[in-house]
């Protein structure tokens, strides 16, 4: 069973930065797509950020390109969040998620949240002003 769970979430003011990370454990697949999500207090879940499984394609939501980076590595079954120039709007939980992909699919890329099949807990970042 496939097992993700984030971390780095924390206080911050505006202006500054964190760096996530989403360690996976329990894959006996080698290509899984992955992405971030958040969810803000009285809001839906949104998507943040996709990375193919190969880690050299990636996506963006409109808010977040320029200010975040997404990233993987594959060896230590990684994924990170890198956060810039934070802004209140960005206080919420944060999650990652994968889906397995067939090894040929290299630049799928997904960011609706019913095309993911594991989830982790969240991570709370929580940005000042």
């Amino acid at each position: 069973q496939v097992q993700l769970v984030e971390s780095g979430g924390g206080l911050v003011q505006a202006g500054g930065s964190l760096r996530l990370s989403c360690a996976a454990s329990g894959r006996t697949f080698s290509s899984y797509a992955m992405g971030w999500f958040r969810q803000a207090p009285g809001k839906e879940r949104e998507f943040v950020a996709a990375i193919n499984w190969r880690g050299d394609s990636t996506s963006y939501a409109d808010s977040m390109k320029g200010r975040f980076t997404i990233s993987r590595d594959n060896a230590k079954n990684m994924m990170y969040l890198q956060m810039d120039s934070l802004k209140p709007d960005d206080t919420a939980v944060y999650y990652c998620a994968d889906r397995r992909v067939l090894t040929i699919q290299v630049r799928n890329l997904y960011s609706r949240d019913n095309e993911y099949d594991n989830w982790g807990q969240g991570t709370q970042v929580t940005v000042s002003s």
